[in-house]
């Protein structure tokens, strides 16, 4: 449905709902808004420019990302006299995805916000590996896009883009193997089971699952770590996940599950469908935009945000409203780095932002730095913060 533009747009980008932003974004980029749509776009994205003297970075957000690749450098440039379709529309959607601060990479490396060191670390990416039932390890990295191996009737192969997929073939055994997908800090990937279901699986964490659910009532799998899971809908064999002394019940539906052992419980958050959600027992069943936290004595349910739970699948950290320490965690899993406080950091610091995870990270840190609350130096693989 096309809103109209004078009742989505009010008096400017920064105001739109979402959805109303990307339409005419969308516009934008395929040359079809109206010329009272161009120029605002236009005259807004001048007068920030103008103002903040802004730099747009090039590698932002997935969306779009096919279009800035056509960009001839990793490195920020003065993208509005160079690219201006480009750099304009990269302007507008950072307006609706961070409230336009964030990736304006300028405004970042102001205001005091310029004591992270010249040592860097790269950003994690895919890759995994798979351990089969009789033991032996693959690197996913390390292995074409291909046929991988066969095993109990079951064909596993690897696509050019790294994802896993099990594919059933005719002379299944019936015999029950468990093959686990792991991967370290710095490391994530995507696995299709046998019955389509797809898993993400986030930094240091591990999947254990059969080859095949055609001889089992249930579609069983366990879980350490995160993963977000879109599952295939099987009325007359429901998916369980358990992970950390819990056991999620769904029959087809799109959920996330946090369960690192240094995160207070088992955060289960729900994109669409319904689940159940058995822990120490008790049960409790959650709704699109709820999540379950289960600790030893109790599962509390919230409304929460899905764009900030899921970031990590989107390639994002969306760290709005998000505690110090918890930004921290996420970050050090992706950038396989440790973190030492000094004793001077409070406890209570929310740190703010929405950055691509494909920077390096001191991109991130800078972010977090503009709250002018706290400040980094990178030595190597730590990261040590002090106020």
């Amino acid at each position: 449905m096309r809103h109209s533009f004078k009742e989505g747009l009010k008096s400017s980008l920064p105001a739109m709902k979402n959805q109303i932003a990307k339409e005419i974004l969308d516009r934008y980029l395929n040359g079809e808004t109206t010329a009272e749509e161009q120029a605002l776009v236009e005259t807004w994205y001048n007068s920030l420019s103008e103002q903040q003297q802004t730099d747009i970075p090039i590698d932002f957000d997935r969306r779009y990302k096919q279009l800035l690749l056509t960009l001839p450098s990793p490195e920020v440039k003065k993208a509005v006299r160079l690219w201006p379709r480009v750099a304009i529309a990269a302007a507008v959607t950072a307006i609706f995805l961070g409230t336009g601060l964030f990736y304006v990479t300028n405004q970042i490396n102001t205001n005091g916000a310029g004591r992270v060191t010249a040592g860097d670390v790269d950003p994690g990416g895919e890759g995994a590996t798979l351990q089969l039932a009789n033991g032996q390890k693959i690197r996913i990295n390390n292995v074409s896009a291909g046929n991988l191996t066969e095993q109990s009737g079951v064909k596993i192969s690897k696509t050019a883009d790294g994802e896993i997929i099990y594919e059933i073939s005719d002379n299944q055994t019936g015999k029950l193997e468990y093959n686990t997908l792991s991967t370290t800090r710095g490391e994530h990937t995507r696995l299709r089971l046998p019955d389509g279901s797809l898993v993400f699986l986030n930094a240091a964490s591990s999947l254990t699952y059969p080859t095949s659910f055609a001889n089992s009532e249930n579609r069983r799998v366990s879980l350490t770590g995160e993963g977000y899971f879109e599952i295939s809908k099987d009325k007359a064999h429901p998916f369980l996940v358990e992970s950390k002394g819990q056991t999620i019940e769904v029959l087809g539906t799109h959920f996330n599950v946090n369960s690192y052992p240094e995160e207070a419980g088992v955060a289960t958050t729900l994109l669409e469908g319904s689940v159940k959600i058995n822990a120490n027992g008790r049960e409790q069943i959650i709704r699109p935009n709820e999540q379950a936290l289960a600790s030893a004595s109790k599962i509390s349910v919230k409304t929460v945000d899905v764009e900030e739970i899921i970031d990590w699948k989107q390639g994002d950290f969306y760290l709005n409203n998000v505690s110090l320490q918890n930004a921290m965690r996420k970050i050090a899993r992706w950038y396989n780095v440790d973190v030492v406080y000094d004793s001077s950091v409070p406890m209570n610091l929310k740190s703010t932002g929405y950055i691509s995870r494909k920077n390096k990270l001191s991109a991130v840190l800078r972010l977090i730095e503009k709250s002018g609350d706290v400040h980094f130096k990178i030595e190597g693989k730590t990261v040590y913060v002090s106020k």
